[in-house]
């Protein structure tokens, strides 16, 4: 079903003119964390249209298993906690899964990386972590975000160079904005990337009228530090 789902996105994408340069699953990879489940997605992801493209970002999320994750995709992906720099951005891939756990955590010793990282540039920034760092308006998911959320947005306010934070975890298309950036300027959007396989009932309206139905978000980053993104939806497998 993953496989059909990379093919259903690319088969839409390619129809508009829109090919991506990157893939970034935001966790939730293996639903068993089993060794089988990840060396089946590593040959999922080799078999789609994308493996043209260079190595997938990858989250860990609480379906997740990290050392497994590691020791099957470690060579054919780049793996949360990580620093990608390139075509005039700085991108943070942060690892919030906790063993045994559905709330996430980055902890000390990842927020001290992190603050490293904010310190080393001074490039437009993209985070990507699988949990929320705030609450979205569903009390039982909102019980399950990043326990150090506020840590994690007081370091990237006051960095000053956030441009957008994406999360995976809450299975739908949420939108929100974390602040100003300056009169004239767009706000810092907070953007939640819905499920591949398995929506949750939406807090907000879906702008596409397909609350249910797989989906993903295409972000545009431009060379002046801006943010374009869309949402995007096809039908299920099992549609006709």
């Amino acid at each position: 079903m993953f496989q059909l789902a990379l093919e259903q996105a690319w088969q839409q994408l390619e129809a508009e003119g829109l090919l991506p340069d990157r893939l970034l699953i935001t966790g939730d990879l293996c639903q068993d964390e089993s060794w089988g489940g990840y060396v089946r997605l590593a040959e999922l992801l080799a078999a789609s249209p994308l493996a043209a493209l260079p190595p997938p970002w990858l989250l860990s999320g609480n379906h997740d298993h990290g050392l497994r994750l590691r020791a099957a995709l470690g060579r054919r992906a780049v793996i949360a906690p990580a620093e990608i720099v390139e075509a005039g951005w700085q991108v943070l891939l942060l690892d919030s899964q906790l063993p045994g756990r559905v709330e996430g955590r980055l902890g000390a010793r990842q927020l001290a990386w992190l603050d490293r990282r904010l310190q080393a540039s001074d490039l437009p920034l993209l985070v990507a972590v699988h949990h929320p760092p705030l609450a979205i308006g569903d009390p039982m998911l909102d019980r399950l975000a990043l326990a150090d959320g506020p840590a994690l947005l007081d370091r990237l306010r006051a960095c000053g160079r956030l441009r957008g934070l994406l999360f995976g975890h809450v299975h739908q298309h949420w939108q929100g904005q974390l602040w100003s950036l300056g009169p004239g300027v767009a706000d810092v959007p907070l953007l939640a990337c819905p499920s591949t396989l398995c929506s949750f009932p939406a807090v907000q309206p879906c702008p596409l009228g397909r609350p249910d139905d797989p989906g993903a978000r295409l972000l545009e980053l431009s060379s002046s530090g801006g943010i374009r993104q869309r949402l995007l939806r096809w039908s299920p497998p099992d549609s006709p």
